[in-house]
């Protein structure tokens, strides 16, 4: 009978200890799974020798050790360089709203279009937020500081070109009217008017010689954007009837190259976009 008994107490007592093993086992793996890849591991820290000091706060913490720094890395580039309008942007919120009717989002080819057409900019109340360079999806992460922030009642978007030109990531045309979808959508949330620019003809890139005649890729973007904008009562800014040539190309005697107009190609699209930004102005 004491016999049964023992051995009865012994198999509970092995059973107890497996199923506390078992509980510490899925404990410690469901706390690993829950703590981030790089966590999975604490650090191990220098090992400290102590003392009777240690009891002393005052001494225990004279004798920290000291861990070696980790060196601090940059927090990252400007990739969308919103520091080029900072400044600008802060100043131009202080303008009537009069002064401030239309920001002109876009790149190289907005970003020249002040500097070769006079006053033109300022006796329209445009605002300029073009940057050399740029893609739309660069663009798409300007947009709140740059167009919703200074509270235009149009926008006027001009994107499409570096895009093509891949001057960032292969070409990707679901992702390049995904990022303009992007930027009407969220002006479009905030009660501001939308333009959007044919995107200018050209037959080749100087700085990307690489990737051909991107004529018809521009058009097929192009047909996109007037479909977008017929769809969603946007204006489109029809610059092609008026720059391109017969071959698809800018006319030469209104670029500075293949793709950049100069001041005679500026005065020609500046009917264009003011027609445009007339058409959606009086619903603002």
């Amino acid at each position: 009978m004491m016999d049964t008994l023992r051995r009865n107490l012994l198999g509970g007592a092995i059973l107890t200890g497996a199923a506390f093993g078992f509980r510490k086992a899925a404990q410690a793996q469901t706390s690993s799974a829950l703590r981030p890849p790089e966590m999975a591991t604490p650090p191990q820290m220098p090992s400290v020798q102590t003392s009777d000091d240690d009891r002393d706060p005052t001494r225990a913490a004279l004798r920290t050790p000291v861990v070696p720094a980790v060196p601090v890395k940059s927090a990252g580039q400007d990739w969308a360089n919103l520091r080029r309008y900072a400044r600008s942007n802060i100043e131009v919120k202080s303008w009537a709203l009069s002064e401030r009717r239309v920001v002109m989002m876009g790149d190289s080819i907005t970003d020249n279009w002040p500097g070769l057409a006079g006053d033109f900019y300022v006796r329209n109340s445009l605002v300029g937020r073009g940057i050399s360079g740029q893609t739309t999806a660069q663009m798409v992460v300007r947009f709140g500081a740059e167009v919703i922030d200074l509270k235009p009642a149009v926008v006027h978007i001009l994107a499409g070109t570096n895009d093509i030109a891949e001057n960032l990531d292969p070409y990707d045309f679901d992702q390049t009217t995904r990022n303009i979808r992007a930027m009407t959508d969220m002006a479009r949330a905030n009660g501001i008017r939308v333009v959007i620019g044919s995107v200018p003809p050209a037959t080749s890139f100087s700085w990307r010689p690489e990737r051909g005649n991107p004529a018809p890729l521009i058009l097929a973007l192009n047909d996109w954007i007037y479909k977008h904008c017929k769809a969603n009562g946007f204006a489109y800014a029809d610059y092609w009837q008026v720059l391109a040539g017969a071959d698809g190309g800018l006319k030469p005697e209104l670029g500075l190259d293949s793709v950049h107009p100069n001041a005679a190609g500026y005065v020609a699209m500046g009917p264009v976009a003011l027609a445009a930004i007339a058409r959606v102005a009086k619903h603002a």
